[in-house]
């Protein structure tokens, strides 16, 4: 098990958001946590990389218990996290951007280069010396996960990662995090979008009001149809 949250509750000042949270990702699994716009996920997200102080309950990342860990302590461990925002240095160039991003290789696993990182994603390639602000949305995107990926994890939090992309650059994404699985690194994806989500997701959770309120397979997930109309229609 890579990781394990349970009974996991979060709040903004006096305002809770999350109410006994549960999740758990295997060793080379990509795991969708689905909800609409508001439900929690990037709260969860942001409690389990130790972004937010105000938390409590019990988040085990491979096998060691990182719940009162700060972010950077929880960061060297392997724990990737991607943003919503991308947060791309906008002066540095795309190379600069990885460099910024490296550590040390984990667990026996091949360190990521650039050039690895420019055969999933060959638009990188293409326009290394380019400043990250003269990037489009899908580009930067592209650059923020690499940017992750320099950092060695073995497990990432991709926030909201098809948001905003055209359909083409959606297609490359999922080709990209299925190719990041084949490399034995576990993924949770944060996502409204449940046809992306099908593309390259082993397991589902549905989170609402900050509460699960389902945790099954795709599969299961797309034979309960009660569930997605109650939880996932717009």
């Amino acid at each position: 098990m890579m990781l394990d949250v349970d009974k996991l509750n979060s709040s903004y000042g006096p305002a809770q958001i999350l109410f006994d949270v549960r999740l758990t990702v295997g060793e080379g699994e990509v795991v969708a946590l689905l909800g609409r716009n508001g439900a929690g996920k990037s709260t969860t997200f942001k409690s389990l990389i130790g972004l937010l102080p105000t938390r409590n309950g019990t988040i085990r990342f491979m096998g060691e218990d990182i719940s009162r860990l700060d972010t950077h302590q929880i960061a060297r461990r392997g724990l990737g996290y991607v943003p919503e925002d991308r947060r791309v240095f906008s002066d540095l160039t795309v190379e600069e951007n990885l460099l910024v991003g490296r550590q040390p290789a984990r667990g026996g696993r091949s360190a990521w280069t650039p050039e690895r990182l420019y055969e999933i994603f060959p638009n990188l390639g293409e326009m290394r010396t380019r400043p990250g602000g003269r990037m489009s949305g899908g580009e930067q995107q592209m650059l923020t996960i690499s940017r992750t990926l320099m950092g060695n994890p073995a497990l990432v939090l991709l926030d909201e990662p098809s948001e905003g992309l055209a359909p083409k650059i959606v297609e490359d994404m999922a080709k990209a995090i299925l190719i990041m699985k084949q490399q034995g690194i576990s993924i949770v994806i944060s996502e409204q979008n449940l046809h992306f989500a099908r593309l390259i997701s082993d397991r589902a959770y549905i989170i609402e009001k900050g509460r699960t309120r389902f945790s099954g397979t795709i599969a299961e997930l797309d034979a309960n149809e009660d569930v997605r109309n109650a939880y996932l229609a717009v």
